[in-house]
């Protein structure tokens, strides 16, 4: 799990985030979701390190993890995996070279070792035989597959996806959603998503928290979504009037 405590962060004079706690589950798929301004993306570079907080900790099971030292941070970041919005793979490598790269960089395993490690991830998001194509060959959808598997291939415990269905079409983003909400509870990892998507939060928001004007202004599951009370969520979730007629029909 991963816990927030009172974080703020300020630029100069204004505070972007204004005091959140919140408990990211262990094997949860926990959403990040509000209006663009509403601090998502602070919060998010806070949580792997990219900003450190004005005030307030964030824990990482038991390790504070803004005073951790070097070695102690280095540990961590072994531990985390990334799956980036617009997909960060290398174009001059293969999709095996790319999923290899974590392994490359950080581990100890054979040639051998990693090859089959690599495989294992590519069968997980059903791009078996594509290790010798390039980016540029391959779909987008099939290009955030292999980000994924780039995110697991090291075994994290902690998974950050920040807006995973950018860019893709519904069908290929609801299978991209199956796909990490499957991975999160078979390797229950703590898992945290950046999303607009909506129809990420009400298939697969497990632990969400809404943004708003540097607050966590709701906490609660794609199922309790339906029955909020909070004015400004329900106009940033049910804006469209397909999901406006949803609500009105699961009141019924």
């Amino acid at each position: 799990m991963i816990k927030i405590e009172n974080i703020r962060k300020s630029f100069g004079d204004v505070e972007v985030l204004k005091g959140m706690d919140f408990l990211f589950e262990q094997g949860k798929t926990n959403l990040i979701i509000g209006r663009s301004g509403a601090g998502k993306t602070v919060l998010l570079k806070i949580l792997v390190g990219l900003f450190k907080p004005t005030e307030g900790k964030v824990w990482y099971d038991d390790r504070d993890f803004h005073a951790m030292d070097k070695d102690a941070l280095r540990e961590l970041r072994m531990e985390v995996g990334m799956l980036f919005q617009g997909n960060a793979l290398f174009d001059s490598m293969t999709v095996e070279d790319n999923v290899k790269f974590p392994l490359d960089m950080f581990s100890t395993m054979s040639a051998k070792e990693k090859r089959s490690r690599v495989n294992d991830c590519l069968e997980r998001v059903s791009l078996v035989g594509a290790n010798d194509k390039y980016p540029s060959e391959i779909s987008g959808g099939m290009q955030k597959r292999v980000g994924i598997a780039r995110a697991i291939v090291y075994k994290p415990k902690y998974l950050f996806c920040d807006e995973p269905n950018s860019g893709l079409d519904p069908k290929t983003a609801i299978t991209i959603d199956e796909l990490i909400k499957d991975i999160t509870v078979e390797q229950n990892i703590t898992t945290v998503i950046n999303t607009h998507d909506m129809n990420s939060v009400m298939e697969i928001g497990d632990n969400i928290c809404f943004l708003d004007k540097g607050l966590i202004a709701w906490k609660g599951t794609r199922h309790e979504v339906m029955d909020s009370e909070n004015q400004n969520l329900n106009d940033f979730i049910f804006a469209s009037p397909f999901l406006q007629r949803l609500k009105e029909k699961a009141k019924k």
